[in-house]
């Protein structure tokens, strides 16, 4: 396999880079008018389920779901060309082309802009009926900053060492049908708080969560929901009786006194709105970013809201009862126990992509799969 490494950079225009890895001394560097790319990044922003500013989450999910592109095959596959076209350099796609016609998958290692954040670089039609993950494998680049810490120490990975799963914990005082409600439906996991999880995660490989996770007014705090009472210490303001657990608390400790980083395990799965929100923030920081502090290798997260399987029923026309979240929950949990979880993560999502060009299968449309992507920070 060999490996572009894809940065974008927002100034007045979009500037892009990449340089293959057996190839250091030969970057590429071009410039985006933002003409050229700023229409289309705010038609696929108002495609996908995040709020918009001054935005509520149910008017977005209304706007996304009732009748938006990405619940109509011929309408998402227009907007995911025109998306590919303006963003993917004629040069880079080039270079891509000769790699596959040398029988060489490559693996394209993307950094987003704020700009690009939301981009589902997997789900980009480069031709009929052809995705970007059917030609290459894909990942998210850390921030360099975070990856290469000399003071950062990847967890080691034991295929066969404990898993820690939180399974859409309890929020207190949040009932099943509120906005930090079930996730998974009408079974709730048991409940989980910080001093539990964070004692659970010093000795675990593998950690999997399925829940909430709602965003602040910086990176740092990004929250994710766990059964932590008001009784809890920690950065985040109370909401009611529930203590959110910030990115912040998670790099710092959560605890009064000097700093006391928490343990992360070499693999993590956020299965949770935005959970990979880091990039949307000019200095890239975020609960992704604060898993890579912590030890992790590889972290799935997802890019903008997750709709649940209730959201679906309700606001998609015609979307089939079956739930497909617990499908996700699984998919996403075997590509971690593969020997490269993004890859596995693109295998599966290949086979969705396929899916939905040939058949328009709701179930199977890019609002789902293209949401999900994996960072990948190996140890320097």
């Amino acid at each position: 396999m060999v490996t572009v490494q894809l940065k974008l950079v927002d100034a007045d225009d979009l500037y892009v880079s990449w340089r293959w890895e057996h190839l250091p001394a030969e970057p590429r560097v071009l410039v985006l008018p933002r003409e050229r790319v700023a229409g289309v990044l705010a038609e696929w922003a108002a495609a996908v389920p995040s709020p918009l500013p001054g935005e509520g989450a149910l008017a977005a999910l209304r706007r996304s779901l009732a009748g938006g592109p990405l619940v109509d095959r011929a309408r998402e596959a227009d907007l995911s060309t025109r998306l590919a076209a303006a963003l993917i350099p004629a040069q880079l796609a080039g270079e891509l082309n000769s790699a596959l016609a040398r029988g060489v998958r490559p693996h394209l290692r993307v950094l987003p802009s704020p700009s690009t954040a939301l981009v589902p670089w997997e789900a980009l039609r480069v031709d009929d009926g052809t995705r970007a993950v059917h030609d290459v494998d894909i990942s998210v680049l850390p921030p360099a900053t975070v990856a290469n810490d000399p003071d950062r120490a990847v967890s080691p990975f034991d295929p066969r060492g404990p898993v820690v799963e939180v399974l859409d914990p309890r929020v207190p005082g949040f009932p099943d049908d509120s906005a930090l409600g079930a996730v998974l439906g009408a079974p709730r996991g048991t409940e989980v708080d910080r001093d539990a999880l964070e004692a659970a995660l010093a000795r675990a490989a593998r950690f999997v969560y399925v829940g909430h996770v709602t965003t602040g007014g910086h990176g740092l705090d990004a929250r994710l929901h766990l059964s932590c009472t008001a009784a809890t210490t920690g950065r985040a303001a109370l909401l009611g009786d529930h203590r959110p657990l910030t990115a912040a608390d998670v790099v710092l400790g959560h605890r009064p006194g000097a700093p006391r980083p928490w343990r992360i395990p070499n693999r993590v799965a956020l299965i949770a709105c935005e959970s990979g929100g880091d990039l949307r923030f000019a200095e890239p920081s975020g609960l992704v970013t604060a898993m890579v502090n912590g030890g992790a290798e590889h972290v799935t997260a997802t890019r903008w809201t997750l709709p649940t399987d209730e959201g679906l029923r309700r606001l998609v026309p015609g979307f089939p009862a079956t739930p497909v979240l617990p499908s996700i929950v699984r998919a996403v949990d075997e590509a971690h126990r593969a020997p490269v979880p993004a890859a596995a993560l693109n295998e599966w999502q290949r086979g969705l992509a396929t899916r939905w060009e040939e058949t328009g299968d709701p179930t199977c449309s890019p609002l789902l799969w293209g949401a999900f992507t994996t960072t990948w920070a190996p140890a320097r």
